[in-house]
């Protein structure tokens, strides 16, 4: 049978007079969305002012959204240096979770000093929403049809009894490709159901945040190697891999650090305790 005549998911969602708006921002400012209304009602219910996250989504959203962006075309430069037209076109996709994830620490840190706050209670409440906004993104690669894994039979993905709409989309350019980017979203899923769980264990404050860290990392080395879109470095490594390797590395170290120092005796629960 021939699958020609497939056709993909339009990127552009509608336009606003002559400007697209393209499903990949919408997907990413849903994730973004959900996320602040989840913390910031957690938040409240922790003691911590109500508006506390909106203020720190001011700085983190473009700070990690240019991270993002940034930690990408330094590992495609070969590319973007004879396209430099393209380095600002985020709408095309290229957003590393990676970078992103690196100016939001960063930006909590700095936001938590400023408002004497604990970084690890903002951090711990705003796991679960970072893990749920990165499943529901996942989706605007799909859109993009990107993210990826190798060439597989339309046999294979029936199998895995998916709807038609997700097999169609995996057609690309006259073949079909493994849905990485699904397995990622799922495995988040799973891990924002796991992080709401732990909630209610109370787990010594920093703890709930350095288990979505190893969560995401396991998973994530896994399915990378799957892809075939991978940022390299020196063309044999594969970034993502390495970085996730890393972070559990430092996430288990530092729970074991900080309990042995006893930085953490303060509680998820707790409303008051030590600062970073």
């Amino acid at each position: 049978m021939i699958y020609s005549s497939i056709q993909p998911i339009d990127r552009v969602a509608f336009e606003v007079g002559s400007v697209p708006i393209y499903w990949y921002g919408i997907l990413i400012g849903l994730g973004a969305l959900l996320g602040y209304i989840l913390a910031s009602y957690e938040a409240k219910k922790r003691g911590l002012p109500e508006d506390i996250f909106a203020d720190l989504l001011i700085f983190a959203i473009p700070i990690s959204i240019i991270c993002a962006r940034l930690y990408y075309v330094i590992f495609e430069w070969d590319y973007y240096a004879q396209n430099p037209g393209s380095i600002l076109a985020v709408w095309e996709g290229g957003l590393a979770i990676h970078g992103g994830l690196i100016g939001a620490v960063l930006t909590g840190i700095v936001f938590s000093k400023i408002k004497r706050v604990s970084f690890w209670k903002l951090a711990d409440i705003a796991a679960p929403s970072i893990i749920l906004g990165q499943a529901i993104g996942r989706w605007g690669n799909f859109i993009n049809q990107e993210a990826h894994g190798g060439e597989v039979s339309r046999s294979f993905l029936e199998g895995l009894q998916l709807p038609e709409f997700i097999i169609n989309q995996m057609y690309i350019e006259g073949a079909y490709y493994n849905p990485t980017f699904l397995y990622e979203s799922l495995w988040n899923i799973a891990g924002f159901l796991l992080l709401l769980g732990l909630r209610r264990v109370n787990l010594r404050r920093g703890e709930l945040f350095l288990t979505y860290v190893i969560w995401y990392s396991f998973g994530r080395f896994f399915i990378e190697g799957m892809r075939t879109d991978s940022l390299m470095l020196f063309d044999t490594i594969r970034v993502a891999q390495l970085i996730s390797v890393l972070l559990i590395v430092a996430a288990v170290s530092l729970i074991l650090y900080r309990r042995q120092a006893g930085l953490a005796k303060a509680r998820y629960l707790s409303k008051d305790g030590p600062g970073i």
